[in-house]
């Protein structure tokens, strides 16, 4: 099994929306953490309503690209989720796959890990509380580092709401509401990369 980690925002009917991502998710993948979510101002659009951002971690045997274009992109659907010319639209329900284990990859609509982890803080802030030990692979910069050098202005945490969260959908005994204190085993190494060649 991989650990992998899943981005998740929302800004139309957020706390329903995340919710049953949540759920549906769980159908298909082992739900290992949830961070905190953070309600957090439109990014350039400041009079659309705000988000609800979080990142979950999973325990997957997936692979990356199913992952994200038949479990991931198929919940965005069954959400009412309408993909427009406008990346900044409002969305029902956005689920991005920013880490999966050691691979990195950059293939047509799949980089990994994720290059904004290191420039927006509503993906490394969570990604940091699940996962402390990460380093951004072909640097030294840890997400926790990303994380403490990047502004914070307007990310409200929800800990009532995430809490809920975390009570209804992570296994028993992986209730991971605290950060670790240990890297995790699916961390990269240095100056190792696992690479999935694209198709």
């Amino acid at each position: 099994m991989t650990r992998a980690f899943i981005a998740v925002g929302s800004n139309i009917e957020p706390a329903r929306n995340v919710r049953e991502a949540l759920r549906r998710l769980a159908l298909d993948e082992v739900i290992a953490g949830i961070s905190t979510v953070y309600r957090t101002p439109a990014e350039g659009r400041p009079g659309q309503p705000k988000y609800y951002n979080c990142v979950v971690e999973i325990e997957t045997a997936t692979p990356p690209r199913d992952l994200k274009f038949r479990v991931l992109r198929r919940i965005e659907k069954e959400l009412g989720r309408e993909r427009t010319a406008d990346k900044d639209a409002p969305r029902t329900i956005d689920l991005d796959l920013i880490w999966y284990g050691e691979v990195v990859m950059k293939a047509a609509h799949l980089v990994l890990p994720d290059p904004q982890i290191a420039r927006r803080p509503f993906l490394a802030v969570p990604l940091c509380q699940l996962a402390p030990g990460l380093v951004i692979p072909g640097s030294s910069l840890r997400v926790c580092d990303a994380a403490a050098g990047l502004p914070r202005d307007g990310m409200e945490p929800l800990e009532a709401y995430s809490k809920s969260l975390r009570k209804k959908w992570l296994r028993a005994g992986a209730l991971k509401a605290a950060p670790r204190r240990r890297p995790l085993p699916g961390a990269p190494k240095s100056g190792v990369r696992k690479r999935v060649r694209s198709s």
